[in-house]
């Protein structure tokens, strides 16, 4: 004994019997009330959306003759008569279904209308309905233009498809067009609990849920997905098994993914990523229901009183309160651009933690923008962690005299790993003199500027001695030496910023924003990019005036979530006002100009170390690794 499958044993019969598309069923039904009929009828949208089923519904109005055999046109065939019954079992002869994908061609179509000039056998009218009509050829679509424009009485054409950018506009012009809508999740939800209450199958209403979504607005796929559920779990559809045959990713796995990025955990994402790479779960429905979760949160932050309407929304209630507005609607968007570099990535895992990192390093305060530095010994390291000094397959210099060995307890920090460098076939350039550069002071479109902020790690002073690694060929391809140099090594510049009285207050300002948290992302960016140019202290209320070069950060939302926050931290009423213009003093070129001075001062002090230059005058050729120096 076979069965019949859900999407088909449960397909309306009728106008009534429609969910979703009321649109289209009003303006129908309205036309077949008052004999207001079109001779063609084209049907878009997407699969499972109902293009068949309204076009036979039609067919059935155009034909039935009631139960008593004397009915007429109606918007409400019975369902009893003789042509509802056949046009249901798909064998009443005056309604002809054409599948245009495999009847693509003019043959195909010329036999179609060559029986358009007979007159209907049993029924009131002739229905011919081309399904996917875009896949006819460019000849077809002309064999059937003259019939289209001017059918006979009793004809009527219905086609269907799921691309109308590919239909002709000669034929879109020929035709009255509705569009059938992707059903809402909500309708899918509730059309799936009557069919199941009808089956009689347990069910779980998450495992609803699930199978609402997955598909897609389509009811045909969401029956089609309820039978695989049905099957796969032995006739009851509980949450877990659902999930499981979907491939969904577990509300757990995202709950731990937010709450790793809200609390600026890395290790915690990695083991996350890996997790659900063990699981075998879709790195792409990863990215699905965290975007979910970030819109329910971002209703719940947005819409008062969200969380009673809806369970499931209500649900991430904790997870909203502690993340700010603007990071949830910055890590929507990222999870939806992110679904389109997964493809990208060599590994999907790996691109999905690359995602997720991303978000880390985007969060304000995040250890990512600062670096892990351990923590490192040795005197040099107090101000500085050590270099990593490589040099050339070169065989050691004996020196002159001999440099005595440190202590085995003495170490330096290094970073890792290390970048080699080619030999200097040039002669030995002089050691390092007072000025920092060969010759006096170095010019300064010949610097490196290097990132301070590098992550090191403490090695030993054998190690350092060890590290000294054959370079590449990167210096001994090119006899002429771009940057200027001093001996293996490369200066920091440090940015004169012209600080002013305004500057310090507003510095001041924006630094007990943000240590208070109350700036984060765009905000925080509009106060660390701003120069104040003018106060006023008038009665009551404090007028600030500041520049901003970057029109994207002068919005009247920055402006006002600043200005609320400056209020809510001095404790008064005030009012910013922007101005556009090139910032020269803000806090941001402030603590580039201090990361600087300490990134020299470091610098300078590694210059001093005698375990550096003993290795600088025992190993020709070797440098110090740009970046390789991080002020504590």
């Amino acid at each position: 004994m076979t069965s019949t499958v859900l999407a088909r044993k449960y397909r309306p019969r009728s106008f009534e019997a429609m969910v979703g598309q009321g649109h289209v069923v009003q303006a129908l039904a309205n036309a077949l009330t008052q004999q207001r009929l079109h001779h063609a009828y084209l049907f878009t949208g997407t699969r499972g959306v109902g293009k068949t089923t309204v076009s036979r519904i039609l067919a059935k109005s155009l034909n039935c003759v009631g139960p008593d055999g004397q009915g007429g046109i109606t918007a409400q065939p019975c369902g009893q008569c003789q042509p509802c019954r056949d046009i249901d079992a798909g064998r009443f002869v005056d309604y002809v279904e054409l599948d245009a994908a495999s009847n693509r061609g003019v043959e195909e179509i010329s036999q179609l209308l060559d029986q358009a000039v007979y007159k209907p056998v049993v029924g009131r009218f002739k229905v011919y309905m081309i399904d996917e009509v875009h896949m006819l050829s460019n000849t077809a679509f002309n064999a059937m233009l003259k019939t289209l424009e001017e059918p006979p009485d009793y004809l009527k054409f219905v086609l269907a498809t799921t691309d109308p950018q590919k239909v002709p506009v000669t034929v879109l012009s020929r035709c009255l067009q509705f569009n059938l809508r992707p059903m809402a999740l909500q309708t899918v939800h509730e059309h799936l609990e009557q069919v199941l209450a009808a089956e009689g199958v347990r069910f779980e209403p998450g495992a609803l849920r699930l199978l609402a979504r997955a598909a897609r607005g389509s009811m045909r796929d969401g029956l089609s997905l309820t039978d695989q559920a049905i099957a796969y779990g032995g006739g009851a559809l509980e949450e877990a098994v659902v999930r499981q045959m979907l491939g969904s990713v577990d509300r757990q796995h995202v709950v731990r993914i937010l709450q790793a990025v809200v609390e600026g955990d890395g290790a915690a994402l990695v083991e996350s990523v890996d997790g659900l790479r063990k699981l075998g779960l879709s790195a792409q429905g990863t990215l699905d229901e965290l975007a979910a979760a970030l819109q329910h949160m971002a209703l719940l932050q947005t819409v008062a009183g969200m969380a009673d309407g809806d369970p499931e929304t209500a649900s991430w209630q904790a997870l909203a309160e502690r993340y700010a507005p603007d990071e949830t609607q910055m890590f929507y968007s990222l999870a939806l651009h992110g679904r389109q570099e997964l493809p990208l990535a060599p590994d999907e895992y790996a691109g999905l933690l690359m995602i997720l990192l991303r978000w880390l390093a985007f969060k304000p305060g995040s250890t990512l923008r600062e670096g892990i530095r351990p923590k490192a010994e040795g005197p040099a390291a107090q101000a500085a962690t050590g270099p990593l000094v490589s040099n050339a397959q070169a065989t050691p210099r004996p020196p002159s005299a001999p440099v005595p060995a440190p202590a085995p307890s003495a170490s330096v920090v290094a970073p890792a790993p290390a970048r080699a460098a080619s030999p200097d076939p040039r002669p030995e350039p002089p050691p390092w003199d007072d000025e920092g550069a060969i010759g006096g002071a170095m010019p300064a479109e010949m610097d490196d500027f290097e990132e301070a902020g590098k992550p090191a790690s403490p090695v030993s002073a054998p190690a350092l001695a060890s590290a000294v690694a054959v370079a590449s060929s990167e210096r001994a391809s090119d006899p002429v030496s771009t940057p200027a140099r001093v001996h293996g090594f490369t200066a920091t510049v440090v940015p004169v910023v012209p600080t002013t009285a305004l500057g310090d207050r507003w510095a001041d300002v924006v630094a007990r924003l943000q240590s208070e948290g109350l700036i984060t992302a765009l905000v925080r960016e509009l106060a660390v990019q701003a120069e104040c140019v003018a106060v006023q202290d008038e009665p009551g209320m404090t007028v600030w005036t500041l520049r901003v070069e970057r029109e994207s950060l002068r919005g009247d939302v920055q402006r006002e979530r600043l200005t609320q926050a400056v209020q809510k931290a001095l404790g008064g009423e005030v009012r910013i006002e922007l101005q556009a213009g090139v910032a020269r003093d803000t806090p941001a070129l402030r603590d580039q100009a201090a990361r600087a001075s300490r990134q020299a001062a470091a610098e300078s002090l590694i210059k001093q170390d005698p375990l550096v230059n003993s290795l600088l005058e025992q190993y020709p050729g070797a440098r110090v690794v740009p970046g390789s120096i991080a002020p504590l």
